[in-house]
């Protein structure tokens, strides 16, 4: 199973980043997909949800509004449009594979990540 997240980078408050996760070793469309994120000395956060078909969704509280997730599941894909963001959104984002459909759920398998850094 691998998962690879790519996309990030350094943006301005109030930018917009789009992350891609590219799967591979599973059925993707068989599965939830989560994004998180973890910020240098703070615990790993789940931050976006997405239902396997792609019709069901979950967000963290403080992303509501300026995140979207969505799947291509014909091209073992999933994305993370990232709009408005905030210096807060500084971390290192992680696609991963899920059991159930919640921000809350622990990931399976993840890959390594991309850095999103939001700062003037």
């Amino acid at each position: 199973v691998q998962l690879q997240a790519s996309g990030g980078g350094l943006v301005p408050p109030g930018g917009s980043l789009r992350l891609s996760c590219a799967a591979s070793g599973f059925t993707f469309g068989d599965f939830e997909i989560g994004w998180f994120r973890q910020a240098p000395g703070k615990v790993l956060e789940g931050v976006s949800c997405i239902s396997p078909w792609g019709d069901t969704t979950r967000y963290l509280d403080s992303v509501k509004g300026r995140f979207t997730v969505s799947r291509d599941n014909g091209n073992n894909k999933a994305y993370l449009e990232m709009n408005s963001q905030k210096p807060e959104d500084t971390a290192r984002y992680y696609c991963a594979q899920l059991s159930t459909l919640g921000i809350y759920t622990p990931p399976i398998y993840w890959g390594q990540g991309t850095q999103v850094t939001v700062s003037s």
